[in-house]
């Protein structure tokens, strides 16, 4: 009698295909977690900023030599810029200029923060408090945030209430604007296998929507941070006073107070400066970091 069993060829180079696909994906995986070497670090990402400031120093102060700019008054050379910096930190006020100034904007995002996140939860969740203050929050962030600054002296007067004031009616939209796109961009199967987990409520706000709404929220953040800076510095300018502190608005007054364009470059320079660092050293490896749990980002 012939033999019924048969063998199942056609499984083998399935499996063998398969193996070998998820060997590679391995491997690749592998290789891509690995360190980036100093080198490529150095030429990717150090050299090409370098290489710009260099390019704009030249430019400067090619400016200056050719004298297509020879009025001081409109355009100090770099070297007046850095004298200026040097006597700053000569005098032991260079770091009081950043400090005022960082310690204000970052506790006024703090607070932003608190505030924003739980308003935009409720404005992306519940349908009628979206549509009765989700347009305003959008008004507000076109709003600029000088335009606050005399009600908040008024209200508030000369001081650092006054600064904060302005900083969350600058962030907080932002903030709450970036969770609700975060949230709109859920897939509602995520939700669908939350409530079936039981994660409903705060537990399901937790665990299932914040997670996944993070990319957009980290945009509402560093945008939120934008606005904030920004906010701060209108707010220093405007309403400067001696109790309140030189931070680097108010350097940026005394300057053209004084008509002293080396003392507004260095307080522009420290601005550019501060929110430049604050966006590598925070936001940055916050990006990418979410970025690289969600398979979005093999290097950096």
């Amino acid at each position: 009698m012939a033999s019924t069993e048969t063998t199942d060829t056609t499984d083998a180079p399935a499996k063998d295909g398969l193996g070998g696909l998820e060997a590679g994906l391995d491997a690749l995986e592998t290789r891509s977690a690995g360190r980036t070497p100093f080198r490529v670090t150095f030429f990717d990402k150090i050299l090409p900023p370098v290489l710009a400031v260099a390019v704009v120093l030249v430019v400067w102060q090619a400016l200056i030599s050719l004298k297509i700019v020879d009025d001081p008054s409109k355009l100090p050379s770099p070297a007046a810029v850095g004298a200026e910096f040097k006597d700053a930190w000569l005098r032991g006020d260079l770091l009081g200029y950043i400090w005022t100034s960082v310690s204000r904007g970052l506790l006024g995002f703090l607070f932003a923060l608190a505030i924003g996140t739980p308003l935009g939860l409720i404005v992306a969740r519940v349908k009628f408090v979206r549509a009765a203050i989700g347009p305003i929050l959008s008004g507000l962030q076109s709003l600029p945030s000088v335009a606050w600054v005399p009600a908040a002296v008024i209200w508030l007067g000369l001081t650092n209430g006054a600064m904060y004031a302005v900083i969350l009616l600058g962030a907080v939209p932002s903030i709450a604007n970036g969770l609700v796109s975060g949230v709109d961009q859920v897939p509602p199967l995520f939700l669908r296998a939350g409530r079936t987990m039981g994660a409903t409520g705060l537990k399901g706000a937790w665990h299932i929507v914040m997670p996944a709404a993070l990319p957009g929220y980290l945009g509402g953040l560093k945008q939120g941070w934008a606005f904030s800076w920004r906010s701060l510095m209108a707010a220093e300018i405007i309403a400067s006073s001696p109790d309140l502190g030189i931070g680097l608005g108010a350097l940026l007054e005394n300057g053209r107070t004084n008509s002293s364009m080396a003392m507004v470059f260095e307080a522009i320079i420290l601005i550019l400066f501060v929110g430049i660092a604050i966006d590598l050293l925070i936001f940055s490896p916050l990006e990418r970091r979410v970025l690289r749990s969600r398979g979005l980002l093999v290097k950096g």
